[in-house]
């Protein structure tokens, strides 16, 4: 069974093409503009051990928001294309990943009920030229695209950097167990409705 999605969306204000693997290695080929953002991006992918291609073309002449957003509600919408109704999955996972003087958890839900609990602040309004306010806007972004209930916290950590990657990493490690087959659906949602 191939977990494949692919994604294009096409507005005045970006150009987005997505594609993902979720039974992949976590390859990925990012180019949003944004070196941070495409840094943040390939940890994702490895850490979620989701193949990711990302190609996003942005209006950055104006500011990184619509890049940053427009690109996690595409990554979202490729994901939710590739689990295909949400059969077979495991559906909930969870992550605590420590960064140095950081220490970030992710708990999620594939649960076709969008919702983002974001308990994550910045000691610095920017991190190289990245206005940090624009993580929760892709969390946002994603969470309400793939149908994810999301609830992510920094316990403590000052170093924005980290703050950063810790956030990126336990989502993706969250995400890693969520999306993995169980062999006890039998190849249905995993739920009592039988459907998400």
């Amino acid at each position: 069974m191939s977990r494949v999605g692919e994604v294009v969306r096409d507005t005045k204000e970006t150009q987005i093409r997505v594609r993902v693997d979720l039974d992949g290695t976590g390859a990925s080929q990012i180019t949003t503009g944004i070196g941070f953002f495409d840094h943040m991006l390939e940890s994702f992918a490895r850490h979620g051990g989701i193949d990711v291609e990302i190609v996003t073309k942005g209006d950055l002449h104006i500011d990184m928001h619509h890049t940053v957003e427009d690109t996690g509600i595409v990554l979202g919408q490729a994901i939710k294309q590739a689990l295909d109704g949400f059969k077979g999955i495991r559906r909930f996972g969870h992550a605590y990943v420590p960064m140095d003087e950081t220490l970030t958890r992710c708990a999620i839900d594939l649960s076709n009920r969008p919702y983002l609990i974001w308990k994550s602040s910045f000691r610095t309004p920017k991190i190289g030229d990245f206005d940090t306010e624009l993580f929760k806007e892709f969390h946002h972004a994603f969470a309400m695209n793939v149908g994810a209930c999301v609830h992510l916290e920094t316990l403590y950590g000052d170093n924005s950097h980290h703050i950063a990657e810790s956030g990126f990493k336990a989502l993706a490690r969250a995400l890693r167990q969520a999306v993995e087959l169980d062999p006890k659906t039998h190849g249905h949602a995993p739920s009592t409705k039988g459907v998400l």
